[in-house]
């Protein structure tokens, strides 16, 4: 019963009969209103010719047998008779039912039938009568009285009422037949309206199914059309709606995936933000770039970005205008650029563009560091050599003994320079990848073993012992090029021997980790200090900044050791504590790694 109140087809049943249900309710009213006058009317209509009938017949009949006889037969059931010739004096009675003398003595003693006597027009008169069915009630009766003898100037009346039930009767008959038709109407009114209203919501019914459908993602459901009237209309522009909804979604899909493929493409990160702040959208880097930032904020993490970005955002969306700036944030460098986005008029948010500048602000530091070490280094031997071929071509030495010197340095310089250009040229090599490795399968005690050996006498000249130990058999082998490893563990082991100090230890010690054989330079030496440990590897770095070469270095063994062990696959890294020594570790893959 709910689903039939909650449908059109209920409301439009229930309006429809509310409406015929009102009119026909004004309808009945009137109508009963009009034939209770009616029906009246008709009585008193009735009256009136039975009292002119019997006033005639009084005049022309003196018998009173006669006249009795006569009336009888005019007068209807439901009709009563009184002849009076005159006030108060009754000549003769047709009375029927009960209260017979209360009624003639309250019909003959009314006040308004005192002028019927002398008056030549009838008198109607409706009155309330003791019943003629039932004591102790009364009813309303329709009395008129019409005077006889109308040449007389007193002359005398008859009286004629008639009961109420005759027109009653009438009336519930008329009732009767007006509340069938009124049941009739609503009985019909209910069939028009469900037939209606079914006409008009079958469709409807149709198209609100179709609807549910579309909004499932089901665009290719059509409505039938099978009327030309407004509700048909109504079905072909629903029809016309999914076909253009369905275009427009695939339309905006696909702009979605094109969006989606170039933000996830991006490697700046790309942020969008509502008017409050919020973050609406944001790409792969962007999201790896939140966690960092979410990560390193800690406890204080209710605003996932840095404040410098808030205060940007602040600008742009305030200001309505485009801002970019370059930034340095938690030791990283980033160029931020952040627009507004519009909706209409109105700015609803904005978009930040992040590029990560660090490794361009590295690289341009590494190369101004490069070219101020390269100048550093080459100045000192340039200078030498300059000084010393001056003063042999200024014939300033004295002897032979001092021009062989001289030319002894000048000859170490120039080796040294280019041992130096041979470094560079070896490491750009490495960096850019057209390093070649021979590798070879070797006895792993075999390879580290001999080099290490090869300094045993050079640790003897300054009191350091040079020690090897392995857990390894010495069948076991390993894949490497071994003139590319022989140099790194060669520039390891001399690093660490030009390090210790007399009567200190210099050890290689090889084992197993996981799926590496791990190398470890150990000495008890200087050591680094922790602040230049994430240093040591680049170019012409020096943790003593005041300590100068030794003879023979060139400031770039380090570096080189770093890019051959990356070749190999594997890493290399350094521990180290001041005064107390400094291991330099290097993992290389035990498996062939280009099979």
């Amino acid at each position: 019963m709910t689903r039939i109140w909650n449908s059109i087809v209920g409301k439009l049943w229930v309006t429809i009969l509310l409406l015929v249900a009102f009119v026909l309710f004004i309808f009945t009213i009137l109508m009963l209103e009009f034939l209770s006058n009616f029906n009246t009317q008709q009585a008193e209509d009735s009256l009136r010719q039975e009292a002119t009938t019997i006033a005639r017949i009084v005049n022309e009949h003196d018998s009173l047998a006669a006249t009795e006889s006569i009336i009888s037969d005019i007068l209807s059931d439901e009709t009563n008779a009184l002849i009076s010739s005159k006030k108060g004096d009754i000549k003769y009675s047709l009375q029927k039912g009960l209260n017979q003398k209360a009624i003639r003595s309250t019909i003959i003693s009314n006040k308004a039938f005192d002028h019927i006597y002398t008056s030549k027009e009838p008198i109607v008169v409706e009155m309330l009568l003791p019943s003629a069915k039932e004591d102790a009630q009364k009813e309303n009766y329709i009395v008129l009285a019409a005077p006889i003898n109308v040449d007389d100037e007193v002359h005398g009346a008859v009286f004629i009422y008639q009961s109420p039930d005759a027109i009653h009767r009438t009336t519930k008959e008329t009732t009767k037949i007006v509340f069938l038709s009124a049941a009739i109407a609503l009985v019909l009114t209910t069939i028009f309206a469900f037939f209606l209203s079914s006409r008009i919501t079958s469709p409807l019914r149709k198209m609100r199914e179709a609807a549910f459908e579309i909004a499932k993602g089901k665009f290719e459901v059509k409505i039938p059309v099978l009327q030309r009237d407004e509700i048909g209309q109504l079905a072909t522009a629903f029809n016309q709606m999914g076909r253009q909804l369905k275009h427009h979604v695939e339309v905006i899909n696909q702009e979605k995936e094109q969006l989606s493929s170039i933000l996830t493409s991006l490697t700046d990160a790309v942020i969008t933000f509502n008017r409050d702040r919020t973050i609406l959208l944001n790409n792969p880097p962007a999201e790896l770039l939140l966690q960092k930032w979410f990560i390193n904020k800690g406890e204080d993490s209710s605003k996932p970005l840095p404040v410098e970005i808030y205060h940007m955002l602040e600008h742009v969306l305030e200001m309505e205008e485009e801002l970019e700036e370059e930034l340095g944030i938690d030791g990283a460098y980033y160029m931020i650029s952040i627009s507004p986005l519009y909706s209409g008029e109105s700015v609803r948010g904005a978009v930040a563009v992040l590029r990560d500048k660090t490794e361009e602000h590295r690289l341009e530091k590494l190369r101004s560091d490069f070219i101020a070490n390269v100048s550093h280094e080459l100045r000192t031997p340039i200078s030498m050599l300059q000084g010393y071929s001056e003063a042999i071509l200024d014939d300033v030495v004295t002897s032979e003994e001092e021009r062989n010197e001289m030319i002894r340095i000048i000859y170490d310089e120039s080796q040294r320079m280019g041992r130096l250009v041979t470094d560079l040229l070896d490491l750009a090599r490495m960096e850019s990848g057209k390093m070649t490795l021979y590798r070879d399968e070797i006895g792993i005690n075999y390879v580290f073993e001999r080099i290490t050996h090869k300094f045993i006498q050079q640790g003897k000249e300054k009191d350091i012992e040079v020690s090897f130990e392995s857990e390894f058999d010495d069948h076991e082998t390993i894949w490497l090029d071994e003139d590319r490893i022989e140099q790194v563990l060669t520039n390891l082991i001399d690093n660490a021997i030009r390090h210790t100090p007399s009567g200190g230890h210099v050890k290689v010690l090889v084992d197993r980790h996981l799926s590496f054989a791990r190398i470890r330079i150990q000495d008890d030496g200087a050591g680094i200090p922790a602040e230049d440990l994430a240093y040591v590897f680049e170019r012409f770095y020096k943790a003593d900044k005041a300590r100068t070469r030794g003879k023979g270095g060139t400031g770039l063994g380090l570096a080189i050791a770093s890019n051959i062990v990356n070749s190999h696959k594997g890493r290399i890294t350094v521990d180290s504590e001041v005064n107390v020594g400094t291991v330099f570790t290097f993992f290389l893959p035990l498996e062939d790694t280009n099979n």
